[in-house]
């Protein structure tokens, strides 16, 4: 592997997880391989499994689920996970609260991405795991970006589930307050989470290059690392 000089890497991954879980993914391979060329495309999860199933990406890193005519295309393994928090900006009225109830989510602005995203996907999925229906939900804006929601957000209009890699800064600055979900129906006591795997997305029939091993070592080492 330490004999790779030159060579291309295609990959695409979505929003969040190019912008704060895979420049150092990326660093790692550019230290040892200097001279292979990486381009990295951002999308919605729905895009990259599209564009690595028709082989414009080597690998895609994506947070959603894969649409059902593509599962038997693409390969998918977990190589990391993220958590979603519940968020708001200083001027909501659950700033200085700790916790919500779930039968509370329904009483508020929300601010969502766009059925596409793999974060909009998990979100809806942990709201009907705690019988919450989404379309009760107020929803005020949808948006094509994690970053324009957590935005809006800071500016008091609303909640928002925003990946905690993306808003680790706004919490610490206090100018983003996150809350504990829980369940006052079963157990008050537990916080009820958000976690969201990220999957490594490959082409089942395409070859795979040394370019592409190395890189997916440097993905497993973490893995490995972090279990």
């Amino acid at each position: 592997m330490n004999n790779l000089q030159r060579g291309e890497l295609n990959l695409g991954s979505s929003l969040t997880i190019g912008n704060y879980w895979l420049p150092s993914k990326l660093s790692q391979f550019k230290q040892q391989f200097p001279g292979i060329s990486v381009n990295c495309t951002l999308g919605n999860a729905e895009e990259i499994a599209k564009g690595t199933a028709t082989g414009r990406f080597d690998l895609g890193l994506v947070t959603g689920d894969v649409k059902p005519a593509l599962r038997d295309i693409l390969e998918q393994t977990v190589v990391g996970s993220e958590r979603l928090q519940i968020v708001v900006g200083r001027s909501h009225p659950w700033f200085k609260r700790s916790e919500v109830r779930t039968d509370e989510l329904v009483n508020t602005h929300w601010i969502i991405r766009e059925s596409g995203s793999g974060a909009q996907q998990r979100f809806e999925q942990a709201l009907q795991s705690w019988n919450v229906n989404s379309g009760d939900l107020k929803i005020v804006l949808v948006l094509t970006s994690s970053e324009m929601v957590k935005a809006v957000v800071e500016g008091g209009i609303g909640a928002a589930a925003l990946p905690e890699l993306m808003v680790q800064k706004e919490l610490e600055l206090k100018t983003l307050h996150a809350l504990r979900v829980i369940d006052n129906h079963t157990n008050p006591q537990k916080s009820l989470e958000i976690l969201q795997p990220i999957w490594k997305l490959k082409h089942r029939q395409r070859f795979q290059t040394q370019i592409l091993v190395a890189f997916e070592q440097i993905l497993n080492n973490t893995v490995a690392i972090a279990s």
